[in-house]
C-alpha cells in the first residue's frame, strides 16, 4: 500500500466492527488498554486484586466467566516483559455466538499509534474507545459551500468525508422596478443577505471551533457567487477561522455536488488526505478505460489470473467487498481453491469437483479482502483498500464490483468490451464475518 499504516488502519477498523457486535452474558468481557509509560507489573497487580474481588460474585456462572477472562488477560500479559513502545491493548472474555454457544476470545496487540487512554473495564461488551481514538486523523479540513440557495458545512479527514450541517435559504431577487419601491426592496434584499451571511458565520463558529480552539487544519470556502468573498470579509466571521482559510473556490453547484467539486478543485492542498488519494487513484483507473489501453483488469477471476501472472501494478479493493477464498479437499487429500462472490457462497455447501464429481470438504474459508491484505506482497503488487466516501469510488464499486487492477502491461486475453458481465458484483453486504478473531 502507499503507506503501511493504511493497511494497519483498515485492519483495526475491521477489528472494531467485529468487537462492536460481540456480546457476552454477565460481566465476562474485559477491555484493557495500557499506555506506553504504564508498567506491565502494575497492571498484573491490579488484575490479581480484581481476581480476588471477582471470587465473591454470587452467580456461579458469571463468577466463572469473569475469573476465566481475568486469567486469560493475565496469561496474555505474561507474553510481554515490558510495555511495547506504543502501549498494549487486550480484549478477553466469553462471547455468545450466533447459535447461542459460548466462545472464549483472546486478542492482544501493540497498535500502530501510541495508546493515550488507560482503561480497564469488565462488562457485557467490549469497550472500544481507545481503538476508535487511534483511527482519528489529526489533519482535518473544513469546507463551507455557500450560494444564494443555502449553505453546506463539510469535513474531510483521512478517508472520511462528512457533511456536518446543511440548510436552505430563500433570498429576494433583484427588483426591476424604479422609484422609491426599488430603493425599499433593495434595502430589504441587502438586509436579508447580511442576515444570511451572519447565520453562516455563526454556524461556522459552532462547527469549527470546539472548547475555544479551532478543530480543523484548514478551511476552504466555496460557492458559485460572491457570497464566499462576503463571508471571508465579514466582521462577523470569526478571525480565528479567517486565519485558517487556505483557498476560495468557484464551484458550479451548491450542496453535496458543490462539496464534491470543491474537494476536486482543492487537491493541491489535500495531497495527504486519504479520500483525495482514493479519488485520484480511481480516476486513473477510469482514464485507462477511456483511453482503451487494455491495462486494467476487474472481476475476481481476471484479477486473480493477472495477479498470478505478476501483471498487476496496483490492486484496488473496496474495504466492504463481500467475496471469499475457499480451500477445498477431496477424499484423496487433493486441495483446490475457489474464489466466490457473495451470491456464489451457496456453492460451499455440498461442493463437488467440477471434473470428477467427487465430494469436497471445506478446509478453510476467509474473506477475499482479508486474504489479499496478507498475500498481496507475494504477487509483487501494491494494494489500495478504498472506502466509498468519494463519488468516484462509489462509481467504481457499483460499476466494477469494488475490485480492479492497474496493469503493468496489456494482457491480450482480456478485452474490456467482451468481459463477462457476470464478474460484476450487484450487491455488497458490509456485514461480513471476521472468523479469524473468534
Amino acid at each position: 500500500m502507499s503507506d503501511v499504516s493504511d493497511l494497519q488502519r483498515w485492519k483495526l477498523k475491521r477489528l472494531i466492527k467485529t468487537l462492536e457486535a460481540a456480546r457476552g452474558s454477565g460481566t465476562s468481557m474485559i477491555s484493557l488498554a495500557i499506555p506506553p509509560k504504564q508498567q506491565i507489573s502494575q497492571v498484573v497487580s491490579m488484575l490479581t486484586e480484581e481476581f480476588g474481588t471477582a471470587s465473591n460474585i454470587k452467580s456461579r456462572v458469571n463468577r466463572q466467566s469473569v475469573l476465566s477472562a481475568i486469567t486469560s488477560a493475565q496469561h496474555r500479559l505474561k507474553l510481554y516483559p515490558r510495555t511495547p513502545p506504543n502501549g498494549l491493548v487486550v480484549y478477553c472474555g466469553t462471547v455468545l455466538t450466533d447459535d447461542g454457544k459460548e466462545k472464549l476470545v483472546n486478542i492482544d496487540f501493540e497498535p500502530f499509534k501510541p495508546v493515550s487512554t488507560k482503561l480497564y473495564l469488565c462488562d457485557s461488551k467490549f469497550h472500544l474507545e481507545p481503538l476508535a481514538g487511534l483511527l482519528e486523523d489529526s489533519t482535518k479540513f473544513g469546507f463551507i459551500v455557500i450560494d444564494g440557495k443555502g449553505s453546506l458545512y463539510g469535513q474531510l479527514s483521512g478517508n472520511t468525508r462528512e457533511t456536518l450541517h446543511q440548510f436552505s435559504v430563500e433570498l429576494p431577487k433583484k427588483h426591476g422596478r424604479g422609484g422609491q419601491s426599488s430603493m425599499r426592496f433593495g434595502r430589504i434584499r441587502l438586509e436579508k443577505r447580511q442576515n444570511y451571511v451572519r447565520k453562516v458565520a455563526e454556524k461556522a463558529t459552532q462547527l469549527f471551533i470546539t472548547n475555544n480552539a479551532i478543530n480543523v487544519t484548514g478551511l476552504i470556502l466555496a460557492g458559485s457567487a460572491e457570497f464566499k468573498e462576503e463571508l471571508e470579509k465579514s466582521d462577523i466571521f470569526d478571525p480565528r477561522l479567517r486565519s485558517k482559510v487556505i483557498q476560495l473556490v468557484d464551484v458550479a453547484y451548491g450542496g453535496e455536488n458543490g462539496f464534491s467539486e470543491a474537494i476536486s478543485l482543492s487537491r493541491k492542498y489535500l495531497d495527504n488526505v486519504k479520500v483525495v488519494q482514493e479519488q485520484e487513484l480511481v480516476t486513473k483507473f477510469f482514464d485507462e478505460i477511456a483511453r482503451n489501453t487494455g491495462k486494467i483488469s476487474y472481476g475476481i477471476d481476471d484479477i486473480i489470473s493477472a495477479l498470478e501472472d505478476g501483471a498487476v501494478e496496483t490492486l484496488i479493493v473496496w474495504e466492504n467487498l463481500v467475496a471469499w477464498r475457499v480451500e477445498f479437499q477431496d477424499a484423496e487429500g487433493t486441495k483446490t481453491v475457489r474464489f466466490l462472490r457473495s451470491e456464489q457462497e451457496h456453492e460451499c455447501v455440498n461442493a463437488v469437483d467440477k471434473v470428477t464429481g467427487a465430494q469436497l470438504e471445506i478446509v478453510s474459508k476467509e474473506s477475499l479482502v482479508d486474504w489479499l491484505a496478507e498475500a498481496y506482497t507475494n504477487f509483487g503488487t501494491n494494494l489500495e483498500i478504498i472506502g466509498d466516501s468519494a463519488p468516484e469510488a462509489t462509481s467504481f464499486i457499483n460499476g466494477f464490483g469494488g475490485i480492479g487492477g492497474l496493469l503493468r502491461w496489456k494482457r491480450e486475453e482480456f478485452d474490456i468490451q467482451e468481459s463477462d458481465s457476470e464478474d460484476y458484483f450487484e450487491e455488497n453486504d458490509p456485514d461480513d464475518e471476521y472468523a479469524e478473531f473468534f
